[in-house]
């Protein structure tokens, strides 16, 4: 029978990992077929030259081609992967590095860096969703292009296709709580948005040692975020053990002193990464992960992605943090609200799992706030809105004054010019 994953932004120094998960998952995911679609030829060639490799040393019988259109990629797809970034670093770079000059936060997910990725990046996963819908209707679409509950929030309301965002963060998060407890059946109930999310319980042998954990100063750390510690005070307040990306939030002003001293952003530091992985990537002996991608920011990539594909084709019915509508299970965000949170996977879809702990004022007030900046971002990455875009990003936590806000807007909008038409038509 065959089963075909298609794999969009292959050239990904990150794909290998996908790879290694599918190797490690051979027995329950039988894939017969491999695509790898890509629009920058160079990197597409080497990953996926890297690739076959992997797949012959493991003796693994798989088709593996490739291709630069979208259409033929799709054809046949049971399993879409899309891990696209549009404009690729030179993009990320600016994201990060323009705000800062206007006393702002540059990242590539939050605040107005996050903004303008999303404004990029929205149409483009759209774009394959309205594909896929003519081409491969029945297949599922896997993304973790970033913004990854943004680009949700818009395919799950403006398509009809099956679709789940993805990151790796709670899969680290849950790996910790495991590691801290010293207890692999810890189960955790994780709430929020995609980089914006706590753990409100940590379930050990039918008792909750999430006081325990925050007493601790638990927090998980993430190697594309400068690690700045919590103070105990402030994880008692929070009343949950943090997405480490909360700390560009509680811990604003020693980020933004650490973003503007740093010799080279984060985005910098990826390109230099990731010319070193393509280097070795094309080393006819390389035949497993190189131990450098792990510095690139993707630990357990393959695994929240692999592992949940084999839940959803053998339908085993396991719980997965995911991004995915609400449908009343946060009952203080909408019932189309795209959430991370737990859910039930099966072969036909997966069912959030409502919340048994409401978190405190804090985490509830600032979850509604950057959810309503989310809805108004897919609004003007759609419709190209000026208004629409300014009155997102003066809702945003991060955002702040509004002539900087204003000024640095129009810098990032015209040095994104090329990747914003909507805008400019």
């Amino acid at each position: 029978m065959k089963l075909q994953l298609t794999v969009i932004g292959a050239g990904s120094t990150y794909s290998p990992e996908i790879i290694e998960g599918l190797i490690r998952r051979r027995e329950t995911l039988p894939f017969t077929d491999i695509v790898l679609m890509d629009i920058d030829q160079r990197k597409l060639e080497i990953a996926a030259g890297f690739i076959r490799r992997m797949l012959a040393a493991a003796n693994l019988s798989v088709n593996c081609r490739t291709t630069l259109e979208l259409d033929r990629a799709l054809t046949g797809a049971d399993y879409v992967i899309a891990q696209i970034r549009v404009g690729q670093l030179p993009a990320r770079i600016k994201d990060e590095k323009i705000p800062l000059k206007y006393g702002m936060i540059g990242q590539e997910t939050t605040g107005i860096g996050g903004f303008f990725n999303a404004l990029r990046t929205v149409p483009q996963i759209l774009h394959i969703a309205k594909r896929m819908e003519e081409i491969c209707p029945q297949a599922w679409l896997i993304n973790f292009s970033n913004p990854s509950g943004i680009v949700a929030q818009a395919v799950e309301n403006n398509s009809h296709i099956r679709m789940v965002g993805l990151c790796n963060c709670p899969v680290n998060t849950l790996a910790d709580c495991k590691k801290w407890l010293n207890d692999d059946d810890v189960s955790i109930e994780y709430v929020g948005l995609n980089h914006l999310s706590w753990v409100t319980r940590a379930l050990s042998h039918g008792q909750d040692r999430l006081p325990e954990l925050l007493g601790k100063g638990a927090v998980t750390t993430m190697s594309n975020i400068p690690d700045i510690p919590f103070d105990l005070e402030m994880l008692q307040m929070a009343g949950g053990i943090p997405s480490s990306y909360l700390n560009y939030y509680y811990l604003r002003n020693k980020q933004l002193e650490h973003l503007k001293s740093a010799e080279l952003s984060r985005g910098e530091e990826c390109q230099k990464i990731e010319d070193q992985l393509l280097e070795l990537y094309q080393d006819p002996s390389l035949t497993t992960k190189p131990d450098l991608l792990n510095q690139r920011g993707g630990a357990l990539y393959s695994e929240a992605a692999v592992s949940l594909i084999e839940c959803i084709h053998n339908d085993w019915g396991h719980t997965h943090i995911v991004d995915i509508k609400n449908q009343g299970a946060i009952p203080f965000l909408r019932d189309d609200d795209v959430v991370e949170i737990s859910g039930i996977v099966h072969r036909d879809g997966i069912q959030p799992v409502p919340i048994t702990v409401t978190p405190n004022e804090q985490i509830i007030t600032l979850i509604q706030t950057v959810k309503s900046y989310e809805r108004l971002t897919v609004e003007a990455a759609l419709t190209g809105d000026r208004l629409t875009a300014l009155r997102a990003l003066m809702i945003h936590p991060l955002a702040g004054d509004f002539d900087a806000c204003k000024a640095c807007f129009d810098e990032m909008l015209e040095a994104h010019r090329a990747y914003l038409p909507q805008f400019f038509d």
